[in-house]
């Protein structure tokens, strides 16, 4: 009975004062409001993705004299009326299926857009050089005027002979990569971030390769069937015969022939490599797996409003300030026994019929009580003003609010169990501050004002000696996973049931009654 009606006496003389409670509750509302608005995109997954910045100047190409080249080595193989009508309905066919339809920097682009970890960003080239200029842009890829035209011209062709190759062929490859001013583009890049820009010019690297490579891989495989090749590979190639060594073209005398030697080149070829389609000249086509329907997912779109209620930010800004904060509660026990010791009350407190235990149950209980009104309004709070979850959409109410409780009663338990050890530690107001930063260090070190998500795992491991961790841990659990882990939130409660109980017996320990 002396217990209760000392917790009454102290929870009066700690609620007279309105104004500090208030800060003590709304002070970490107001600060999750500011950083949720201010700070919020760091926390949503989208911004996962790298981003990779283009601008596009690229006109486009149209080959037609290649188209005419093919049909004059079809026509060089076989003269006549027939030799014309073929290589005019070659001259059309090519003019109408050249590869690709469109702008090779589309390619390119399509071919970013559909890898699942990138988001593209086209820019114009003022706006891409001004963001360098300003280091908001670590990187921006370039695309030419004449870069549809350069890939075009790729080729693993040396020169043009007039057996179906075109002036300026281009080798675009070198020992790390492609050679991107030999194609016409460049990437503009910040000096100040060159670690930044370094990851940007792998990835454009990468796509090069898998645009211009399937590119002359199945150009050069189309070269195997056509007539010029077979004519060479006529004039080149000797065959016994009846015991002479015979030119196969003497063999060869028709087009029809060639043809049909060169299409059985082709068939052989992709029957002694069957994962692959030589002809293929794009890198889905060539590997034989095309890309997932859609492209890479889309981004999903913010919430509206200022607030973006409901957003991850606030699954991870709630748990983290309700944690932080319950800790501070050192500096209003400390200051609490601090003065009683002053004035006297703590002797006459001695003197009174009470024992030791009975006097820090008092003062620890109308405390306990705060901080517990404390988490539970932050976390009503959170559901109401920012949509927080209480935990996974497939549980009922009562087991998200039963799950919360207990992470919110323990978390309380060790936060007064703290403040009671500062404040039989505590002699002074200057102490009671110190001690204070005590508390600021170890929510800072637990993840309480840098989430924990941003830590190395090797800090992760270390903050665990303090209680504000586990209870970090418990949060994110019922807070943040889809299938939270039950046996790592009660276990965290159990530590923090310790820390709770470890902290009062020191400070049982510890407390002296003048």
């Amino acid at each position: 009975m002396a217990v209760w009606t000392l917790a009454k006496k102290e929870l009066r003389l700690l609620v007279r004062d309105p104004r500090s409670v208030g800060i003590l509750v709304g002070l970490p509302l107001v600060l999750i409001l500011i950083l949720g608005i201010a700070l919020g995109g760091l926390f949503e997954k989208p911004d996962d993705r790298l981003r990779v910045s283009l601008v596009d100047l690229d006109e486009g190409y149209t080959d037609p004299v290649s188209a005419c080249r093919e049909a004059a080595g079809w026509f060089a193989v076989s003269p006549g009326p027939g030799g014309v009508l073929a290589a005019l309905t070659l001259a059309s066919a090519n003019s109408l299926t050249r590869f690709p339809q469109g702008k090779w920097s589309e390619v390119v682009r399509r071919d970013l857009e559909e890898t699942a970890s990138i988001r593209v960003e086209v820019l114009s080239l003022g706006e891409a050089r001004q963001l360098i200029g300003s280091s908001k842009r670590p990187a921006v890829l370039v695309f030419g005027p004449r870069f549809s035209e350069r890939v075009t011209r790729c080729s693993f062709l040396a020169r043009d002979d007039g057996q179906g190759g075109g002036p300026g062929l281009i080798n675009p490859f070198y020992r790390d990569g492609v050679k991107l001013k030999e194609i016409d583009a460049e990437l503009l890049r910040d000096e100040t971030q060159l670690a930044a820009a370094a990851i940007i010019e792998q990835v454009a690297q990468v796509t090069m390769l898998r645009v211009i490579l399937p590119w002359m891989i199945g150009r050069a495989f189309e070269k195997l069937g056509e007539p010029a090749f077979i004519d060479r590979l006529g004039d080149t190639v000797h065959v016994p015969i009846l015991g002479v060594s015979v030119k196969l073209n003497s063999v060869l005398k028709t087009a029809e022939q060639k043809q049909a030697v060169g299409s059985g080149v082709q068939r052989a070829l992709r029957e002694q490599f069957p994962k692959y389609e030589l002809t293929g000249k794009t890198w889905a086509a060539l590997t034989r797996s095309p890309p997932p329907p859609g492209g890479a997912p889309p981004s999903p779109e913010p919430p509206p409003g200022l607030l973006q209620r409901g957003t991850v930010r606030y699954q991870v800004l709630v748990p983290s300030y309700t944690v932080g904060f319950a800790f501070f509660l050192v500096l209003t026990m400390g200051w609490m026994f601090v003065s009683e010791r002053r004035q006297g009350t703590l002797k006459r407190l001695r003197a009174a019929p009470l024992t030791r235990t009975e006097v820090l149950l008092g003062k620890l209980l109308p405390c306990f009580l705060i901080s517990l009104a404390q988490g539970i309004f932050l976390m009503a709070a959170g559901k109401l003003v920012f949509g927080l979850r209480w935990g996974p959409e497939a549980w009922p109410v009562w087991r998200q609010v039963a799950w919360l409780l207990a992470v919110v009663c323990c978390t309380s338990l060790a936060a007064v169990g703290m403040s009671l050890l500062v404040a039989a530690l505590a002699k002074t107001e200057m102490q009671v501050a110190v001690y204070g930063l005590v508390a600021l260090v170890l929510a800072l070190a637990s993840g309480c004002l840098v989430p924990r998500d941003f830590m190395p795992e090797w800090t992760k491991q270390l903050s665990l000696v303090t209680p504000h961790a586990w209870a970090l841990d418990a949060y994110a659990q019922l807070l943040l996973s889809s299938s939270p882990n039950l046996g790592l939130v009660a276990t965290a409660c159990a530590v923090l049931a310790a820390f709770g109980v470890g902290f009062t017996v020191v400070a049982w320990w510890r407390l002296r009654l003048e």
